[in-house]
């Protein structure tokens, strides 16, 4: 029987919390957005269209490096206040490495880091 790598992951459109399920713990890593407050308003002022692309690249490499997390995990949680994580959703549906991965949505509001490890552990069935 293949064992279940499972992970969780809060998240909204500036950081996740990513939440790994290793023995009987939860280990948690932290993966943050390169578009910062700052770089909109100085793409704002140049141009609204040079921050829109500018703001669709740092997405992009951000939703690449939660994907990267992910790989080897064949259970997902996506949980936060955001529609980031129906956006990654849907990314890796489309990605064809993550075929075989079961990943599921849900929304949750902002939760302190021990909120979101009973969250984890209560979704998975871990305690």
């Amino acid at each position: 029987m293949e064992t279940k790598k499972q992970i969780g992951i809060w998240m909204d459109h500036s950081i996740a919390h990513i939440l790994e399920h290793k023995g009987d713990k939860i280990i948690t890593s932290n993966i943050e957005s390169e578009f910062t407050h700052e770089q909109r308003q100085q793409a704002l002022g140049k141009n609204e269209n040079l921050m829109h692309n500018k703001e669709h690249q740092m997405q992009t490499k951000y939703y690449k490096t939660i994907a990267d997390a992910i790989k080897g995990h064949n259970e997902v949680l996506l949980f936060g206040p955001t529609k980031a994580k129906e956006e990654l959703s849907n990314i890796l549906k489309a990605d064809h490495h993550f075929s075989n991965v079961k990943i599921e949505v849900m929304h949750a509001d902002k939760m302190t880091e021990n909120q979101q490890h009973a969250f984890v552990k209560k979704h998975f069935q871990l305690a």
